[in-house]
């Protein structure tokens, strides 16, 4: 059929203006290839190291980590995909450093302000903080023991986000936590559902009193219920921000999971409840490892911890369906956070740097092809609180360590022993435990300030003493090494485990020397309040325990951390190792299955 020139143009008008209502209305912006290309930008257990730390070498300073040179990344990445980066961070905010602690996390969320975060999941360390003061829990009624993180959440310009807190009595979500721990962010007209969940380990993982009062819901069919639930809100993708993680070893080949704990990290085992496209993407956290792999089409990223990496993960949306195109999916995990680099190698990890230390030649740090530069207004943000931390961290205790005392989370190590033997000594105890996850730094050597020691012990936990017979402090050590929270450091025991963790670890335990520890003979047991109120797996065997055999040192005045360099300081102590071989690791007879295991949570 010939049409006329009057039709033509009639034709020509009538399907541009439904193009245009279309495009109006759905507000789409493909790219050149005709999809639609989202940058999802993601953190993890930043702890606190906000600011950018230094080490120097021979011919310069490496300087690495922290908001103002992640900045940099941020700008790079904007750049590259305008209106179309999605900045999320997969929880543990705070805690860990002077700097967030001396603010209960103001400054961190001033930092991720500046950043323009867009939501972040709410860690187990969330909570640590408790009332709003110095207190770390409630001694009172008076006190709120969600003070502080209710501050930062009203501070913060982007949710903190968890769909799996609720009450314990009324198994309601608390009325304190906004919303319904989901949001809907939209970016080049593309409707994105964001749901947060937190680890149910929370309990036994930051100070159970604080968090007495709430229940943490198991992941999988939290996070099912809440994707479902935005999808019917009109999200076309749906990203989970999630606290709980796993690891793996690899990460060469996104798609080869043999190297990664898919039988007992938290994340992969929620995400084998979900039925195939329920998430789009997971930004995971709490294992301090690296993930970069696909689960059932799903990207999985987790980037260390501190401050030091970041994540991508590369997402193309049919404009048509408004789907994921799975198959193009790209991951990028465990980008190096770098202000400057060592040339040779291109890495800013001082841990790689120190065999070579006379060669590291620093330059300034260059990704997908542009020049890093340290952004100033997040710099100057973090000035105040960063003058107010040195003077802090540069306050001599007039003591010197004269060899590196280091930690080990899964071993005995000489800077366990050490803080646990000091520890034993200072409260004339029979035996001390302390959990390696509250040891957060090796002790350096060299002339020993307030800072370094802040480092190693950031957590504010009161000296706890309990009263106990042999066969309740058999029990608890027996529950402290069957919880899978690494090796804890002991003083005054010798103990046998099996290499593999789980609940039958424990093969002997001995006094020094070799001696039975008798079953009706009463011990003093040191310990820090937060294991003595049932964390890191303790819970069960306490609830066994008279309360009155427990001292949770709410009158000492003092934390472990302070009590410990005032005990160092009036005897002038030495700091040398003890001798190893408190703690033996016996080979298993079958090849130990993954674990949930994981560097300081």
């Amino acid at each position: 059929m010939t049409m006329t020139p009057f039709a033509r143009a009639l034709f020509v008008f009538i399907a541009s203006s439904v193009l245009s209502c279309r495009t109006t209305q759905e507000g789409l912006r493909p790219d050149a290839d005709g999809v639609v290309r989202l940058t999802l930008v993601g953190t993890n257990d930043v702890h606190g190291w906000v600011m950018t730390q230094e080490e120097r070498f021979p011919k310069g300073t490496i300087r690495f980590g922290g908001s103002a040179p992640f900045a940099g990344y941020l700008k790079v990445l904007r750049e590259d995909n305008p209106g179309g980066v999605l900045l999320v961070d997969g929880g543990d905010l705070f805690q860990g450093t002077l700097m967030s602690n001396l603010t209960e996390g103001s400054t961190v969320i001033e930092a991720f302000n500046a950043l323009g975060y867009d939501a972040a999941a709410i860690g187990n360390h969330e909570f640590d903080y408790g009332p709003v003061g110095p207190q770390t829990h409630a001694t009172d009624p008076n006190m709120d023991s969600f003070g502080a993180l209710k501050a930062r959440i009203a501070q913060a310009k982007f949710p903190l986000l968890s769909t799996n807190i609720y009450e314990s009595n009324s198994r309601l979500r608390p009325s304190w936590l906004p919303g319904d721990g989901t949001v809907i962010i939209e970016r080049k007209g593309i409707k994105i559902g964001v749901l947060g969940l937190t680890t149910p380990q929370t309990p036994t993982t930051t100070l159970p009193i604080n968090v007495a009062t709430l229940r943490f819901a198991s992941l999988g069919p939290e996070a099912l219920t809440s994707a479902k639930r935005l999808r019917e809100q009109g999200a076309d993708l749906v990203i989970a921000v999630v606290h709980a993680g796993g690891r793996c070893t690899e990460t060469t080949d996104p798609s080869d999971l043999h190297s990664c704990d898919t039988e007992t990290g938290e994340v992969f085992e929620m995400m084998k409840g979900l039925p195939y496209g329920t998430l789009d993407a997971v930004v995971a956290g709490h294992t301090h490892a690296q993930i970069g792999h696909y689960v059932n089409g799903t990207a999985i990223i987790e980037s260390f911890a501190l401050g030091r990496a970041f994540g991508v993960v590369d997402l193309f949306v049919d404009p048509s369906t408004r789907k994921l195109v799975r198959e193009r999916t790209r991951i990028r995990s465990g980008i190096e956070i770098c202000e400057t680099v060592d040339e040779a190698t291109g890495t800013c990890d001082p841990r790689k740097l120190r065999a070579r230390a006379e060669e590291v030649k620093p330059v300034a740090a260059t990704w997908m092809g542009k020049k890093i530069a340290a952004d100033e207004a997040i710099a100057a943000v973090l000035w105040p609180g960063e003058a107010r931390v040195a003077e802090l961290q540069g306050k001599s205790l007039g003591l010197t360590v004269p060899k590196t005392l280091g930690r080990n989370y899964e071993r005995e190590s000489p800077l366990g022993s050490f803080l646990a033997d000091s520890l034993r000594t200072m409260c004339r105890a029979d035996v001390a435990l302390l959990n390696p996850g509250g040891l957060r730094a090796d002790l350096a050597e060299g002339p020993l300030k307030y800072g370094a020691v802040y480092e190693v012990m950031p957590f504010d936990n009161a000296v706890a003493t309990l009263d106990i017979t042999g066969d309740q402090l058999v029990s608890l050590v027996r529950a402290a090494f069957a919880a899978k929270k690494g090796v804890f450091q002991v003083s005054g025991l010798e103990v046998a485990l099996d290499q593999c963790p789980g609940p039958e670890r424990l093969k002997s335990v001995h006094l020094p020397g070799g001696y039975g520890v008798d079953p009706n003979v009463r011990y003093r047991v040191v310990m820090p309040d937060f294991l003595a109120r049932g964390g890191d797996g303790l819970g069960p065997v306490l609830a066994t325990i008279d309360p009155r055999q427990v001292d949770l040192g709410e009158t000492r005045g003092n934390n472990v951390r302070d009590e410990l360099v005032d005990f160092w300081v009036k005897n002038q102590e030495s700091f040398v190792a003890p001798s190893p071989g408190r703690v033996t690791i016996v080979p298993s007879a079958k090849p130990c299955r993954g674990t949930e295991s994981h560097a300081n949570p």
